[in-house]
């Protein structure tokens, strides 16, 4: 029987979640979807993701593949929808080309990181709340994320037990977004390092608070080193908001 693959684009709320990849003793949004998928397919599914993220860290748009030989039953996607938890939503299922891989034929991807100044009670999973920065330096803050844009290795922002083969990432956008109490960062590239996005917002914020300078920040990407004292943002803020392929107009929208 002809195995096919699909990709799954979706959106989820990590709050709940010890991030995107399964867990020995956690619960994983790729363990739930898997759960989801076996139970309404009725043999083994083996979901791949486009890429990891934290505990607590959510994604606005998420994309997975998973092959299955045979037909899907009709009306899966609201199925699925009905199966999943209320911090889960799949927005479409579509046929791709066998070769296609949701983390390796990614071109791109885009995340942002939202800061509320002030106490919001029906977003306290996704910004992350830091009264104590009323007062940042927001000039120094685009100074800092224009920085980024210098460099293409960024080992002094990778967690210190990550598997990365390489610090190389291409960033094609880094910048500060102000609007009366929030801020947004925003930043592109082809490939992230673990923890990337959390530790430029902290690096980020300490200049922005007088704490780091511009220069020790530079010196730190000129040799590769660790920040003296880095500063990981909170998960709450983080969302993955695009990831994006080269071959996307030959996906099929099958249900």
């Amino acid at each position: 029987m002809k195995v096919t693959r699909y990709a799954v684009e979706l959106a989820y709320r990590g709050t709940a979640y010890a991030g995107w990849q399964r867990q020995p003793n956690a619960v994983s949004v790729e363990e739930t979807i898997d759960t989801a998928l076996i139970t309404i397919l009725g043999s083994p599914v083996k979901l791949v993701g486009c890429g990891r993220t934290d505990a607590g860290v959510h994604a606005s748009q998420y994309v997975a593949h998973f092959d299955y030989a045979g037909d899907l039953p009709k009306r899966l996607l609201a199925r699925l929808n009905r199966y999943l938890p209320d911090d889960i939503a799949l927005s479409g299922i579509f046929g791709v080309p066998p070769e296609m891989h949701a983390r390796f034929s990614a071109t791109g991807r885009s995340y942002t990181y939202r800061i509320s100044l002030v106490k919001d009670p029906f977003r306290t999973d996704t910004v992350a709340w830091l009264p104590a920065l009323k007062h940042l330096d927001r000039e120094a803050m685009r100074a800092a994320a224009a920085v980024v844009l210098e460099y293409d290795e960024f080992a002094p922002f990778c967690k210190t037990n990550s598997d990365a083969f390489t610090m190389k990432c291409n960033v094609t956008e880094s910048r500060w977004q102000f609007d009366g109490t929030e801020m947004v960062y925003h930043i592109s590239a082809n490939r992230f390092l673990r923890g990337m996005v959390r530790l430029i917002v902290g690096m980020c914020l300490q200049v922005g608070a007088g704490k780091l300078e511009l220069s020790a920040v530079r010196t730190a990407l000129d040799r590769q080193q660790r920040l003296p004292k880095p500063l990981s943002a909170p998960a709450a803020g983080l969302f993955l908001s695009q990831v994006r392929y080269a071959d996307r107009g030959s996906w099929i929208d099958i249900l």
